[in-house]
This record gives structure tokens, C-alpha cells and sequence, in this order.
């Protein structure tokens, strides 16, 4: 199977569709978190008053983030052509729903994706579960296996792997995983080569 060959696509945000702006070693410190755990899952194990005021701190950071971001090299192309051709696109992040659905406006590519197709750390579990990729596996109602996994980070491969669909990982110089990558490109430029190309 050729990239050519799906036609039902899911994308990571933050340092896939757009240029990486989070600083995590500064976002632990503010939020107390060691530097060898996932920020996510320490927040999730916390006491729920503790971790409801931490979550909240982190989503009106990331606001911030979310209202300036820029779209990475070759994104908005390669969006717009794949939904251009009629292809189902959705967004897995590990972020906030409704701050992918503001980064989405940023970076002029919301009338894309449909707003229910966009799943955020509140909507499934986060990656690395499978969970996410799953839910849309079941309301596109396609087999996962007909479906690709777009992130620049591992816990996207990962998760796409679990799902049983194919991944590609951008915005990565040297592939660190190539164990878990169907395909390694160097940014969203050459991504869109590859579904192009004759």
C-alpha cells in the first residue's frame, strides 16, 4: 500500500502541522513535574483538585501558544490538496480540543477538517494509547489499517501502531524510530511530494 492508496488521514498539531513553539522543560518547571515524566499522565495521576488547577493553568498557557501559531513548511498545501481530493482528515493531539480548533484557525485550515473529527486530550485517552485513532477508525467507519498516523514524536507512531494503521513521520531530520515509521519525510513539502508524484 502507497500513501497514494489512503485516503483517510490523521494529524498530530503541534510540530507536525505547525512550527513546535512548546517549551515542556519550562512548562514541568512551572507545574512542579519531574523532568523525566510525561507531563500528561503526571497531571492525570494527581488528586483531582490539584490537578483540575494545574490543567488549567496549562490550557490558558497553551492558549497563548495556540492563537500565535504558525503553520509548518508545506502544511497548508498539503492540507488543502488532500482535502481537495475529498479525503477524510482529522486531528489526534495531545493538546486541548478547543485550542486545536483555535490553532486550526491560525494557520487557516479549519474549514479542512470537520469540528467533530478533531480530538483533543479530553476526547480519548492520550497517545501513545490507541484510543483516539480508534474512535475515528470507527466514525469514518474504515479499518485502521486504511488509515495514517501523521506526528513528528513518538508517542504518534506508537499510537498509530497500536491502532494498526500506517505512520509517517515529518519535521525530523534523523529518524530515531524507524522501527515504528511507514514513511520518514523531512517536512509537509515532501510529504505532499510523495502523494503527487506520478
Amino acid at each position: 500500500m502507497t500513501l497514494k492508496d489512503i485516503s483517510h488521514w490523521v494529524f498530530d498539531m503541534d510540530g507536525t502541522l505547525t512550527v513546535a513553539v512548546h517549551d515542556f522543560a519550562e512548562i514541568r518547571r512551572a507545574l512542579g513535574i519531574p523532568a523525566d515524566e510525561d507531563i500528561l499522565t503526571h497531571l492525570n495521576a494527581l488528586p483531582a483538585q490539584q490537578a483540575a488547577a494545574k490543567h488549567a493553568w496549562l490550557l490558558e498557557h497553551e492558549r497563548e501558544l495556540a492563537k500565535a501559531s504558525k503553520a509548518a513548511p508545506g502544511a497548508v498545501e498539503l492540507v488543502r490538496d488532500l482535502a481537495g481530493r475529498g479525503y477524510r482528515l482529522g486531528i489526534l493531539t495531545r493538546n486541548a480540543r478547543e485550542l486545536a480548533l483555535i490553532t486550526l484557525q491560525a494557520i487557516g485550515l479549519a474549514d479542512c477538517f470537520k469540528p467533530e473529527d478533531v480530538l483533543g486530550r479530553e476526547c480519548a485517552m492520550h497517545k501513545p494509547d490507541p484510543d483516539g485513532l480508534l474512535k475515528l477508525a470507527r466514525a469514518w467507519q474504515v479499518e485502521p489499517a486504511r488509515m495514517v498516523m501523521v506526528g513528528d514524536y513518538r508517542f504518534d507512531l506508537d499510537c498509530g501502531r497500536a491502532a494498526g494503521c500506517k505512520t509517517v513521520l515529518v519535521n525530523v531530520p534523523v529518524n530515531p524510530w524507524p522501527e515504528l515509521t511507514d514513511w520518514h519525510v523531512q517536512d509537509c513539502i515532501e510529504l505532499h511530494a510523495l502523494v503527487t508524484s506520478p
